[in-house]
C-alpha cells in the first residue's frame, strides 16, 4: 500500500466563500487535517467578512501559513500586530483580526487553521 497522496488546490474538495464576495477558502482534506488556499480580496477584513459567519468577536482559528501574494495586517486581541507579505511564513494563534493592505488580493496557503474557517 502506497503512502503517497496527491491533491490539488486547483481542484479543491470544498470552497467556502466569504461574506460580500470578499474572497474564499479552497480546501483539500488530508488525514492530518485540511490544507487551504485563502484568497482575500482588497478591502477584506476578518471582522466584516468572516466574523458574521464565525459568530465570534475575533478569529479563534490558529493559523500556520505561507503568503504567496499581497499583504495582510494582523492584530492580536492583546494589541500585538504584524504585517505579512509574499514569502513570509506566518504563525498566528487564536484571538485576532486581520485585513488586506493595498489593492492586491492576499493569497495564503494555510495547513493548520482552515478546517472550520468560514464554515457556516
Amino acid at each position: 500500500m502506497s503512502g503517497l497522496v496527491r491533491k490539488s488546490l486547483d481542484t479543491p474538495e470544498e470552497v467556502r466563500p466569504f461574506e460580500q464576495n470578499a474572497g474564499k477558502v479552497e480546501l483539500v482534506n488530508l488525514d492530518a487535517g485540511a490544507v487551504g488556499r485563502g484568497t482575500f480580496e482588497p478591502g477584506w477584513k476578518w471582522s466584516t467578512h468572516v466574523g458574521p459567519i464565525a459568530g465570534t468577536e475575533s478569529c479563534q482559528a490558529s493559523h500556520m501559513g505561507y503568503v504567496i501574494s499581497g499583504r495582510m495586517h494582523i492584530v492580536m486581541d492583546d494589541g500585538e500586530s504584524a504585517e505579512f507579505g509574499p514569502g513570509d511564513v506566518m504563525v498566528c494563534p487564536p484571538g485576532h483580526d486581520a485585513w488586506v493592505l493595498g489593492d492586491e488580493a492576499c493569497v495564503v496557503i494555510d495547513w493548520q487553521g482552515f478546517t472550520d474557517y468560514a464554515k457556516k
